[in-house]
This record gives C-alpha cells, sequence and structure tokens, in this order.
C-alpha cells in the first residue's frame, strides 16, 4: 500500500502558480498583436496570417515529442529554465525587428522569432503542466491546476493593456512590452522554481518514442476524457474566433470590445476558487458538468439579443466567463487523476503533450471551419445584410457541441 502524500501548503500552491502569469502573457500577443503590428512594416496580412499557420501547425505537432522530452529530462526545473531561454529571447526578437526591413526579410524575421517563441513556449508549458500533476495529493490538484490558471488569466488581461499603457496604440506600445514581459518573467521564473516542491527529478523514462506514447494512448479512460476535453474545446473556441465579428456587425458595439473580454477574464478569475470548493464538495466531473449547463444557460440568451443591447451582452460574459474558470482548472485535474488511476505517473509529460496538441488543433479547427462556413453563406465583415448567420454559429452551435461534450461526460467514471 503506498503511503498517503502529504497535501500543499498554500505559499506552495500559489507558488507553483506564479510561472502561469508570463506564459499565458507570451500566448496573447503572438496569436493577437503580431499580424497587425507587422503589416504595420508593411507585411501583408496575407504573408503574416500564413507564416503563423504554418509557424502553428510545426508547434502543435511537435508537442508530444516534447511531452516525452520532458518526462525523460532529469529536472523538470531544469527543463522549464531551459525552455524559458529561447521564448524571451524570441519574444524581444519578434517586436523588435530589424528597421527598414523588406517583406521577404520581414516574412522570415517573424517566422523565425514565432518558432523559437513557440518552442520554448511549448516545451515550458507542458513540463510546467506534467510537473504539476505531480503536486500534493487528490485534494490539491484542482488548487494546484486553479493558482496556474488564475496567474495566467492575469496574465491574459496584463498583456492585453499594458502596450497601450506604454504608448498611443497597441502596436506602438509592443517593443517597451517585451522589455517588462522579460522582468515579469524573470520574477515569477525564480518564485515557481525557487519556491514549489517536487520537480528536482524526473523519472528515467526509456524506450523509443513510439513506445513511450502507446501505454498513454491505450488508456481507454485517458481517451474518454480527451474527447470529452476536445468537443468542449471546440464548443469554446468558435465563440473566441467569432467575437469581434458579433460584436461589430451584431450588436453594433465594436467599440466596447475590450470591456467585454476584460468581464469575460475577470469573471473567469474570480470564479475559480469557487469551482475549486464545488469540486471539492460534489467531485471535478459534477462541477464541470455543472459549469457547462451554467455556459449553455447564459450563451444561449446571446442569440436573442440586438444591436446596442450593452448591459445584456456583459451579463453573458461574466456568466460564460464564470463558466470558463471550470473549463480551466478541472480537466487539467482530472487529467492529473487519470494519469494517477493509470499507473503511469512516470509519463506525465506525454499526455500534456498530447493535451496540449489538442487544445492547439481545437483553436484551428474552430477557424477553419466556422470562417469558411460563414463565406459560404454570404457573410462579408462589415457589410449590411450578410450576418443573419452569424448568430447561429456564434450562440447556437457551440451550445450544441456542449451538449454533446455533457452526454460524453456523464458516461465517464470519477476517480
Amino acid at each position: 500500500m503506498n503511503p498517503p502524500v502529504p497535501g500543499l501548503r498554500l505559499a506552495q500552491i500559489l507558488g507553483y502558480g506564479a510561472l502561469g502569469l508570463p506564459l499565458a502573457f507570451a500566448a496573447l500577443p503572438v496569436y493577437v498583436f503580431a499580424p497587425k503590428f507587422y503589416a504595420g512594416l508593411g507585411l501583408s496580412l496575407g504573408a503574416a496570417g500564413t507564416v503563423l499557420l504554418l509557424a502553428r501547425m510545426a508547434d502543435a505537432l511537435i508537442d508530444p515529442w516534447l511531452g516525452v522530452a520532458a518526462d525523460r529530462a532529469r529536472s523538470r526545473k531544469t527543463f522549464i529554465a531551459a525552455a524559458l531561454l529561447p521564448l524571451a529571447l524570441g519574444m524581444l526578437a519578434m517586436f523588435h525587428p530589424p528597421s527598414g526591413a523588406g517583406s521577404t526579410i520581414l516574412s522570415l524575421w517573424l517566422g523565425a522569432c514565432v518558432a523559437v517563441t513557440y518552442f520554448g513556449f511549448s516545451a515550458a508549458n507542458i513540463a510546467y503542466q506534467a510537473w504539476g500533476a505531480r503536486l500534493g495529493n487528490a485534494a490539491d490538484r484542482t488548487a494546484v491546476a486553479a493558482a496556474r490558471e488564475g496567474c495566467g488569466l492575469a496574465g491574459v488581461v496584463l498583456a492585453s493593456i499594458l502596450p497601450q499603457m506604454l504608448a498611443p496604440t497597441v502596436e506602438s506600445g509592443l517593443p517597451a512590452a517585451t522589455w517588462i514581459f522579460m522582468l515579469i518573467l524573470a520574477l515569477c521564473a525564480a518564485i515557481t522554481l525557487g519556491t514549489a516542491p517536487g520537480g528536482a527529478r524526473a523519472a528515467a523514462v526509456g524506450g523509443s518514442f513510439t513506445r513511450t506514447l502507446v501505454p498513454v494512448l491505450a488508456s481507454a479512460r485517458f481517451r474518454r476524457l480527451l474527447a470529452v476535453f476536445a468537443l468542449n474545446g471546440i464548443a469554446s473556441a468558435i465563440p473566441a474566433t467569432l467575437f469581434l465579428f458579433f460584436v461589430a456587425d451584431i450588436l453594433q458595439l465594436a467599440d466596447k470590445s475590450g470591456m467585454f473580454l476584460a468581464l469575460y477574464f475577470i469573471a473567469a478569475a474570480i470564479a475559480l476558487p469557487f469551482w475549486v470548493r464545488v469540486a471539492a464538495r460534489l467531485g471535478k466531473r459534477r462541477a464541470w458538468l455543472a459549469a457547462m449547463v451554467l455556459a449553455i444557460a447564459a450563451f444561449m440568451w446571446a442569440y436573442a439579443l440586438a444591436a446596442g443591447q450593452a448591459l445584456a451582452f456583459g451579463a453573458i460574459a461574466i456568466a460564460s466567463g464564470a463558466a470558463l474558470g471550470a473549463d480551466l482548472a478541472l480537466p487539467p485535474a482530472m487529467l492529473a487523476d487519470t494519469i494517477e488511476a493509470d499507473r503511469t505517473r512516470d509519463a506525465e509529460g506525454a499526455y500534456f503533450g498530447i493535451w496540449n496538441l489538442v487544445t492547439k488543433l481545437n483553436l484551428a479547427l474552430a477557424a477553419g471551419l466556422t470562417l469558411p462556413a460563414l463565406a459560404a453563406f454570404g457573410y462579408t465583415p462589415g457589410a449590411p445584410g450578410t450576418g443573419a448567420v452569424l448568430p447561429l454559429m456564434y450562440c447556437l452551435l457551440p451550445c450544441v457541441l456542449k451538449l454533446g461534450a455533457i452526454a460524453m461526460l456523464l458516461r465517464t467514471e470519477e476517480k
């Protein structure tokens, strides 16, 4: 019989979560701000989009390999520290391109910077999540994931407002913001790597890359959880992809987009401790089910909104943001439970590598399916009378997908 795993102190949980802030901070400029930043330098949106798409697909495909590499590292802390270096250098270079460069040089520069940044980010993030899966006992796992995702939400909010605090426009403030990011990254890395327990040595994992992944993919428990996570993730990624279009063309409130996003993410951060308590009382699976029901109940009403209904959409943003808090904290905690139940606690990185691959494919599928479908139905951004199908895809399709995720989750078992 295994001895009981000691619980974690609050300071240890928060110390571990600190690194989630700069990791989430780094994601927003790359995904959201880089295309417009480089367009201002003379690079076409088509070229920037192609570079980012190719880099994102390549990044997703190497995630399982990075997970296995993290499992084989002698120390996860050392692995994370090493991965943070290309992340920092890539971010800094991305928003300090050579002055006066032409389109070809800018494309190559952007591609190289994104590749280096993605590599560092993915390696650090997978090892960081795998490390968290080994911290504390079953009761701690939700708190550990909530601390990481709560700090991540703070990083997203900070990344969204900092550039415009430093300059008149987001694009002009990005170079200065990346220097501040470097300081934040160094500080949070020092806190996490210096104070969080564990991570001193990952177990030695032998065998080939394929042989390492086979037992992970053979786990029926993991496959069922991954299927729920994927379907629910697509349901969340679709409105994220279409948000700006819906707010601008249906609600006609483009100037309030930032406010709605802030409400959404702040509500998610505030709700995280609530979902931790609910999960402790009812179990993680029931808590996640409750959050999905809340998301559907809130979001379905967006379909009935008319132009100018800012207060109603703000309330929907708050309610759906509260549900997001559970989406962020509970599935990773359930994955950690699954890893322990599978008796494969020496392969956490492999699990999280596949998990992150699915996360990125969710975003790619949401954009790759909904945007062409909208175009096929005649939708043109900003053109009056072309957005009839937009509310259906933005509001109702995610609800239908979440209902499917609920049905699948009801068939899973809780550890």
